[in-house]
């Protein structure tokens, strides 16, 4: 299963008070882990109704590639951030596309 493609969807909330500096730290993800091997596709939205509310859309070649990501130096030290400035813990889904 480890070659098989995989898709993510994450979601984050930012405290009250804190959606820019999340959005930022979110932001900062993107170009470096587009650069990645592997990723297939990393997008990231935020809600036109609720603003504090991000989501990550992912497609990766493999869940290997997928474990790479969450070890990148980038995102380790993005990381450390989300204490500070999450709501609450994000809501991770990692799944196979079935149709």
């Amino acid at each position: 299963m480890s070659e098989q493609k995989v898709d993510v969807v994450a979601h984050l909330n930012a405290k009250p008070g804190c959606e820019d500096q999340l959005r930022r730290v979110l932001e900062s993800f993107v170009g470096p882990t587009r650069q990645e091997d592997g990723c297939i596709r990393y997008d990231l939205f935020v809600d036109l109704d609720h603003p504090n509310r991000f989501t990550f859309i992912e497609e990766w070649a493999s869940r290997n590639a997928l474990e790479k990501h969450g070890q990148s130096a980038h995102i380790q030290e993005g990381r450390k951030h989300f204490p500070d400035l999450l709501g609450d813990p994000a809501w991770v889904q990692v799944a196979v596309r079935i149709l």
